[in-house]
């Protein structure tokens, strides 16, 4: 027996129970209330989890790790590290990289990089543009985890603002197709107005006005019209406004075609913040009012928004300090989206068995993952134990991204991540990262290839 933890508090499958857990060559062989016999064999590693928590791994769907190209900012190695310190075991990444991840020759040297460097599981998309619809047509569902199609701003040639475009893409591609939904032109006629009315220094908090309710409204709507008429799965990521939830349906992934994605900042931060934080927050689509962010928390709850994720985007201190319109959007949050989660479930807004569903059992189910996200006899031993008595403060010093800082900084979190394993193997432990671990595997997925 490789490890053993035992009288850990265990979230799984809807259920909070203590127990034992087995892991063997990387795989979880038992789970629950382990017999005397198999009790007898002592492991190489014994672990006390007494008032611990033990969860599944998070898998976040939508990170970006800034390469190839933009390694002043994150790269896969920094960020990977900071993800497993925040108990994310898994990650699928963005291709709004430079080159953008548009071939399949691109994608590939994405996934060199992660075989050397990444502690995390990892896949990538496949980015859609106006022009390479041969290559969405080539994707292979068993190995990539989407198409990502930016039908709002995006860097190079990734915006796709054609109709007949996207009608190709939606109808053709053999895979789950992930958007981002925003109106572009909405957009531009309100950045002049507010570049009329205040000139190059926009205030941060005219973010949410700009990047409005309307214009993802306009454009989730469209994904979702070009969807049903070919059936194509789609998933719409980071919805952020109470008038979008009404395109979605309580009910469990495995019964949609068409899921929904919220992110941990729009479920914790409101328009209130902007205040305090200005460019810091600013993200795509943008962070919206208090009651935009209460009916979010709503839909997780009732499961019209299927998975929490975080889009994490780093960019330097510097860059976030410039005008409005040379701050860029997106911020850094993968090490911290489950101590968020957890905060967030000591207020009583969510629950244990939520935030798991949410973050690890939906998105395996969603994505079609083999065999992870869960804590089932089998399954990858990927799963991380959490301190929920322990606060920790964030600050420049316990902070793993390669940009350096956080939104978050000076928040006393109420708990504490204490381990991280990916694959049977300890990769984060007490604050310290163990070095000369394997690597993380790339991500495999049960689909059917179509004749």
């Amino acid at each position: 027996m490789d490890l053993r933890i035992h009288n850990a508090t265990i979230v799984n499958q809807d259920r909070v129970f203590t127990g034992d857990l087995l892991v063997r060559d990387g795989r979880i062989t038992a789970i629950g209330k382990i017999p005397a016999a198999t009790r007898a064999t002592p492991p190489a590693r014994d672990i006390d989890a007494t008032g611990l928590l033990l969860l599944p791994g998070l898998i976040d769907d939508q990170v970006h790790f800034r390469e190839p190209g933009l390694t002043q900012k994150a790269d896969i190695a920094s960020e990977s590290r900071a993800a497993v310190a925040g108990g994310v075991t898994s990650f699928m990444e963005m291709p709004n990289t430079k080159p953008p991840a548009t071939t399949h020759a691109s994608l590939e040297e994405k996934y060199a990089i992660a075989a050397r460097v990444s502690p995390a599981n990892y896949s990538f998309y496949l980015g859609a543009t106006n022009d390479n619809l041969d290559e969405v047509r080539r994707a292979d569902p068993r190995n990539i985890c989407g198409i990502k199609v930016f039908m709002g701003s995006s860097t190079g040639n990734m915006l796709v603002d054609s109709e007949a475009t996207l009608d190709g893409i939606f109808r053709d591609a053999p895979m789950l197709v992930a958007t981002h939904c925003e109106d572009t032109p909405m957009i531009q006629a309100a950045e002049e107005t507010a570049r009329a009315r205040h000139g190059e220094d926009v205030p941060a908090a005219e973010h949410a006005r700009i990047r409005s309710a309307e214009a993802c409204l306009k454009s989730s709507k469209l994904a979702v019209e070009i969807a049903q008429r070919h059936g194509t799965r789609l998933h719409i990521l980071h919805i952020s406004t109470a008038r979008e939830l009404e395109l979605f349906h309580p009910a469990p992934v495995a019964a949609k075609r068409i899921t929904a994605e919220a992110c941990v900042h729009h479920l914790w931060f409101c328009s209130d913040d902007y205040g305090r934080l200005r460019h810091r927050i600013k993200c795509n689509p943008s962070i919206k009012t208090a009651e935009d962010r209460e009916a979010l928390r709503r839909a997780v709850a009732d499961d019209r928004i299927d998975v929490i994720a975080t889009d994490h985007a780093p960019h330097t201190l510097a860059e976030k300090q410039g005008t409005y319109f040379r701050a860029p959007s997106g911020l850094p949050l993968v090490q911290h989206s489950l101590q968020m989660l957890l905060d967030l479930w000591k207020q009583g807004v969510l629950t244990l068995p939520q935030i798991v569903r949410k973050t690890s059992h939906a998105v395996a189910d969603l994505f079609q993952i083999r065999e992870r996200g869960y804590l089932n006899e089998g399954c990858h031993a990927d799963f991380v134990l959490v301190d929920p008595a322990s606060p920790q403060i964030v600050s420049r010093e316990n902070i793993h991204y390669k940009c350096g800082w956080s939104p978050l900084e000076g928040h006393a979190f109420q708990t504490r991540i204490v381990a991280t394993y990916v694959n049977g193997i300890p990769v984060f432990e007490n604050g310290l990262f163990v070095e000369n671990t394997p690597c993380g595997h790339r991500l495999e997925f049960a689909r059917c290839v179509a004749s």
